[in-house]
């Protein structure tokens, strides 16, 4: 079964340090995140986010993400790999389920999304395609 299921997301923490900044160059910073995700996606994460800033507010990210919850009802955790870009306003980014790192009833969980974000909201929603092999 392959779908596309309606999943929102939303901040639960945010901690994010500058770990290379040096004046009049790129910023690099390490940011742990907490999300709490609904819909076909019920749980709750822990992300760690490498980011690049460049002096116009503009970058991108790299991440690793570990969900555990229930994926269209089964129980279990998993990884999420993430890359994508961001400006001052949006947010766009895409990412895969790690192979194998899947637990308990999503070990065999496969699938990949994308979010594209604009401003500040509650929720914020992304795609996710998945199945189980």
């Amino acid at each position: 079964m392959t779908a596309q299921p309606n999943v929102t997301f939303s901040l639960k923490a945010w901690d994010e340090k500058p770990y290379n900044e040096l004046p009049g160059e790129l910023k690099l910073t390490r940011s742990s995140v907490a999300y709490t995700y609904q819909g076909d996606i019920e749980g709750e994460s822990t992300l760690d986010y490498l980011m690049v800033y460049r002096p116009d507010g503009s970058g991108s990210f790299v991440g690793l993400e570990r969900i555990s919850g229930r994926v269209a009802g089964r129980a279990g955790s998993f990884v999420l790999q993430h890359t994508g870009t961001f400006d001052k306003t949006d947010v766009h980014g895409a990412f895969f389920v790690v192979s194998r790192s899947g637990t308990g009833e999503l070990a065999n969980l496969r699938g990949e999304g994308e979010m594209n974000l604009s401003g500040h909201a509650e929720r914020y929603p992304m795609t996710f395609d998945f199945h189980f092999e």
